[in-house]
């Protein structure tokens, strides 16, 4: 298992036009990617602006096609001018 965590922090007045394409993009992967497994999407209220992902692959390879897929690229360049800053995280099972 290989597991992706991602904070976004927007540009204020971002996340309505934001929250629509993230979530096409996670359905995206899940419906079209054999080795996504599961993508949450996660907000709080207090934090209107920032967005976290939880996101687990069966491996480094099946992220990286994530990364290599059309939807992906086409999200990514349709939100690119709304992200303020954007931290990424990679964890491996080491047990299970």
């Amino acid at each position: 298992m290989f597991v992706v965590t991602v904070k976004f922090t927007l540009h204020p007045g971002m996340t309505g036009e934001f929250m629509p394409l993230m979530q096409q993009n996670a359905a995206q992967s899940l419906a079209d990617e054999p080795g996504c497994q599961q993508f949450d999407i996660c907000c709080d209220e207090a934090r209107p602006y920032e967005v976290f992902l939880y996101e687990v692959y069966t491996s480094r390879a099946a992220f990286d096609d994530h990364l290599a897929s059309a939807h992906f690229k086409a999200f990514d360049a349709a939100v690119s001018a709304m992200i303020l800053s954007k931290d990424v995280a990679t964890y491996r099972q080491v047990l299970q």
